[in-house]
């Protein structure tokens, strides 16, 4: 290796703990002018690819020493990367202080290491990144004279500019190159913050830390939100969950909208439940109709026929591939704003073409995660952890005289996934697999019982012998009264209130099956 650069026209300073394509762009780097100064691996790494590089240590004139804790944070590094143009060249060439044009420089992998189950604190105390963040933040600061380079993701484009700029980059790109520096400053800071706040050393872990450090990417300016007078963007997890609505690949159709975005998260969070083929259509964050059936067309049908009014203009989603013959059925029947599945057949996509308007949201499979969910409230932030928890029969237990039979077993507890994703108060009525009523959002649970069963009055669906749940319990017998007049044969509900007996009593006097789960969803 060189002791120094031989007279390049350029310095370009190297440290990367994620070697992809950095021997490539050390070497076009090179053959356009650049001087190479480089860190223990790193150096190593270009050496042996045969560039001209000069270790940081004989750059500076200083061992790297402590096991390499301390190696760049150097007068000759940070003098070089902060020196600012027409100011301070003579106290740099009084000091023999070279400028540095393009730093190089990923960080140590600290959010993966710690996101490893087995990771030790020790080991992610060693992966918090010292020299590598503050030599960011310097070239990050002088942007007007320093371009940061901070993911290999950057190195083609850089490329790019510096060939069209006769070897220099333009001051727009060293700008944005600063911006996407100081955001990855800020996710590793978090990153490390989130993890040492919500641990100790002897390995307690609270899943919620001592200071909140979210970071999120924004995915598209919107053009209003909830109402025309309200501004909005939508963003999402830097690392989002394999699955969920932020990995969605629009096929088609206007730009999403905040309302559309929400409901659209409402309608995939809701068929991903099931196993078997499901559909479910929401309108206004609430399912208006959601059924399971052996094709994505039958399941579309029975969901559509709980409420046809209300699926006017709704969000549809499937969790099976959507093909042209059900794709044929949506255009033909109803106006809709979005479509959602885990994949299209090229058949449906043509069909939908001619809907130019309709999204058409195609999202990788993935189960449902366990995430946290934040909500703002005022100056402060309300955190709690998904409400994710799947329900099984040997959970439950049946408090009734009578004993659910093997179809309403099913039923309860299709009904109770779908009264998940309803707002509190809320009621679903279920028989075969499918809703044929629901009562969403009111004040009173026995308003919402009434609503649930004129909804299924309304679209001409028999409620004699279906099967009933409530995402809370019921506070009086009047709930499960109206259930029964309706002719109600099961009900499912968390039970734990204070007039549980008189509420058993009720089901008994009407000859209902009723099921206790012990687990409540309220959706505010």
């Amino acid at each position: 290796m060189n002791n120094t650069p031989d007279s390049p026209s350029a310095l370009a300073l190297i440290s990367v703990s994620d070697k992809t394509g950095i021997i490539e762009f050390a070497t076009r780097l090179s053959r356009i002018g650049f001087g190479l100064i480089s860190t223990g691996g790193t150096a190593k790494a270009l050496a042996d690819a045969g560039l001209p590089v000069t270790e940081v240590s004989d750059y500076t004139g200083f061992p790297e020493i402590m096991g390499g804790r301390v190696k760049t944070l150097h007068p000759r590094i940070h003098g070089g990367l902060l020196g600012r143009e027409g100011v301070d060249e003579s106290v740099m060439s009084e000091q023999d202080i070279p400028r540095i044009d393009i730093a190089v420089i990923n960080l140590y992998p600290f959010e993966s290491v710690t996101g490893k189950p087995d990771c030790r604190f020790e080991d992610a105390i060693e992966n918090i990144d010292i020299g590598g963040p503050a030599m960011v933040r310097s070239a990050a600061k002088n942007f007007d004279a320093v371009a940061i380079v901070t993911s290999p993701d950057q190195y083609d484009g850089v490329l790019a500019k510096l060939q069209s700029g006769g070897g220099k980059l333009d001051q727009a790109t060293r700008h944005e190159l600063a911006v996407a520096a100081f955001n990855r400053i800020a996710q590793y800071d978090a990153a490390i913050s989130n993890y040492l706040s919500s641990r100790t050393p002897d390995g307690d872990v609270s899943p919620f830390p001592g200071q909140a450090n979210a970071c999120f990417t924004k995915v598209a300016d919107l053009r209003y939100g909830e109402n025309p007078h309200q501004q909005a963007a939508w963003y999402r997890d830097i690392h989002p969950a394999p699955g969920s609505l932020a990995n969605a690949r629009q096929h088609q159709g206007k730009e999403l909208s905040y309302n559309n975005i929400a409901d659209a998260d409402a309608a995939w969070e809701c068929v991903r439940q099931f196993d078997g083929t499901a559909c479910a259509i929401i309108k206004h964050a609430n399912p208006c109709g959601v059924a399971v059936a052996g094709t994505p067309a039958e399941a579309y049908d029975l969901a559509f026929a709980t409420d046809p009014t209300s699926a006017f203009g709704g969000i549809i989603a499937f969790n099976q591939p959507l093909d042209a013959q059900t794709a044929s059925g949506i255009a033909e029947r109803q106006f809709l704003e979005v479509l959602i599945a885990p994949a299209f057949e090229p058949a449906a996509l043509d069909v939908l073409a001619a809907k130019k308007n309709v999204r058409v949201l195609e999202i990788p499979v993935g189960a449902p995660t366990r995430q946290q969910e934040a909500k703002r409230i005022g100056s402060g932030l309300l955190i709690q952890t998904s409400d994710f928890k799947p329900l099984t029969r040997d959970m439950c237990r049946v408090v009734s005289k009578r004993q659910p039979d093997e179809q309403q077993w099913l039923d309860l507890l299709f009904a109770w996934k779908v009264a998940r994703m309803v707002k509190s108060n809320a009621i679903v009525y279920v028989a075969g697999g499918r809703t044929v009523g629901i009562g969403a959002g009111q004040m009173s649970r026995v308003d919402s019982a009434r609503i649930g069963r004129w909804k299924a009055e309304d679209a001409g669906l028999p409620i004699q012998g279906a099967v009933m749940s409530s995402d809370a319990f019921f506070p009086f017998r009047d709930g499960i009264d109206t259930a029964g007049e309706a002719g109600i044969a099961a009900v499912i509900q968390p039970g734990g209130s204070m007039r549980d007996d008189e509420v058993i009593a009720a089901a008994d006097e009407h000859g209902m099956a009723m099921v206790f789960t012990g687990i409540r969803h309220f959706r505010h």
